[in-house]
């Protein structure tokens, strides 16, 4: 009998790790295989018939429809630089050059996945609409309240995560993070 309760004792906590790390790195955004480059990380087999079980199982819960290696790849910041997570309150400054890409997109997303709402509709911006500096780089800033230039509205919600999908680029599995210049994310004024 108490090799019975024993076993059952060692399978109910292996079962409560397995479960609770998975549970953990599906809500986290955590897969193997990542590209992390400053807070910016992007996952370049998910659009792969080689994804990992954690990609697809993430992939699977958002109901997303990952960008395919031969057409992309989409990086996701969650916090600053600095690691402090991004907040909508605050005004958060995304400035420097992407990486090399025939077309960008960036947009606000909530934690669920969703489009950042806002009473001005703007949700992103894309590498043809952005107003660059003379030297190719840009500055976004991302705030509650209106800024004049390249301004993406927040909504003021307590939490948000930055999208950067680069299309027709020449960034994959097989590069690593130095090779790969992103945009800094600063947060300036916090209340």
């Amino acid at each position: 009998m108490r090799l019975l309760l024993g076993i059952l004792f060692t399978l109910g906590v292996a079962a409560l790790v397995g479960l609770g790390g998975t549970w953990l790195a599906l809500t986290r955004g955590q897969a193997f295989g990542g590209l992390s480059v400053g807070a910016w990380t992007a996952w370049p087999r998910q659009g792969t018939a080689s994804i990992d079980p954690y990609a697809r199982a993430m992939v699977a819960r958002s109901g997303e429809l990952p960008v395919g290696s031969g057409d992309g790849l989409a990086f996701i910041a969650r916090s600053d630089d600095r690691g402090a997570a991004l907040d909508g309150r605050c005004d958060v400054l995304l400035s420097g050059m992407t990486p090399q890409a025939r077309y960008w997109t960036i947009t606000l997303h909530d934690p669920n996945g969703g489009l950042v709402r806002n009473s001005m509709q703007r949700y992103g911006f894309t590498s043809h609409e952005i107003v660059r500096r003379a030297n190719g780089s840009f500055e976004i800033v991302a705030s509650p309240r209106a800024r004049g230039g390249n301004w993406l509205p927040t909504g003021a919600v307590e939490r948000y995560v930055l999208v950067l999908r680069l299309y027709d680029t020449p960034i994959g599995a097989a590069t690593r993070g130095r090779e790969v210049t992103m945009p800094s994310i600063t947060r300036k004024d916090c209340p």
